[in-house]
């Protein structure tokens, strides 16, 4: 296998595990957003509050691993559809932006809150894959990435899965659909929008438990990944949960490649022009297909 290639395929496996973390966090998005209209801007607020308790169950209660995942991922769910609850459930039959706003507080509520409690250090989530690499193929791969990407895949299938064979994930496709329609079948509309905010703020954990897993350790800063994530759900369709899986993929993999070529293509935009490129691409993309690659499309009847 030449160099070339050799480097092109490592930038591209690197940018399916970012891209895996980006599908989280943008399917979060997608599951409020469909089910209740609403842009969650809390979603890195909730990825950051994951990771430190994800962090804590790890390290101060010395839990397995695994153990911690699951327990930070069900005490984020708890959080998520406690805050629907108690606030947002409140604001039903209200304007999106008020119900917006509040979202927006949230986020500038939990980050101080986190700061008050781990404070500003950067900690070293335990990490049981370390720096361990595997090679196939004249490959060589980083362990925490392919479970990164192995448990993205194992997430995504389950969720598709109980989207579209349980009975209450019908119960959210025909409250997503038609509110009203739903209502009038027997269909409560409150359990759904409760456990779309869990599974909303569950996803966000675990995305933020990989994240913080890494080399980079963990940081009030982590939630800002959101903003990155934020294109790939307009990329791929604000009600599209595939779509906000397939934006995902794309973002991380513009976002790595660009790195890798940087010096090579882009040595005149300057540093970090990696970072930019999520936005270009969504302008791009909404420049075409106002709504998305896989979202659904606007129709009127004059």
């Amino acid at each position: 296998m030449s160099p070339e290639l050799t480097a092109f395929l490592t930038n591209c496996f690197a940018g399916l595990a970012l891209g895996s973390t980006y599908a989280l966090v943008a399917l979060g998005f997608v599951v409020i957003y469909k089910s209740t209209g609403v842009i969650n801007f809390a979603q890195g607020g909730l990825l950051a509050l994951g990771a430190y308790l994800g962090y804590t169950f790890s390290d101060n209660l010395a839990l397995a691993f695994g153990l911690s995942i699951l327990f930070a991922c069900l005490a984020a769910a708890f959080v998520g559809a406690g805050f629907e609850r108690i606030v947002l459930r409140r604001m039903v039959g209200q304007p999106p932006f008020a119900v917006i706003m509040i979202t927006i507080g949230l986020l500038f509520i939990i980050e101080p809150i986190l700061t008050s409690i781990w404070g500003f250090d950067n900690l070293q989530v335990p990490n049981p894959w370390n720096i361990q690499t595997v090679e196939a193929g004249g490959l060589v791969f980083g362990v925490r990435d392919l479970w990164t990407i192995g448990i993205t895949i194992a997430v995504v299938t389950a969720f598709f899965l109980f989207f579209r064979f349980s009975g209450f994930g019908l119960a959210m496709r025909a409250t997503a659909f038609d509110p009203e329609a739903a209502l009038a079948q027997g269909i409560s509309a409150k359990k759904v929008y409760a456990v779309s905010w869990a599974i909303a703020a569950a996803l966000a954990a675990l995305a933020g438990i990989t994240l913080a897993a890494g080399p980079g350790g963990l940081s009030p800063s982590i939630g800002f990944i959101a903003l990155a994530a934020f294109p790939a759900m307009i990329l791929g369709g604000m009600d599209s949960p595939a779509g906000a899986v397939l934006g995902g993929i794309v973002i991380g993999l513009a976002e790595a490649l660009t790195r890798g070529y940087q010096d090579q293509l882009f040595s005149w935009a300057g540093d970090n022009v990696s970072v930019i490129v999520p936005y270009l691409l969504m302008i791009v993309i909404l420049l075409i297909r106002p709504y998305g690659l896989l979202g659904t499309k606007d129709v009127r009847r004059i």
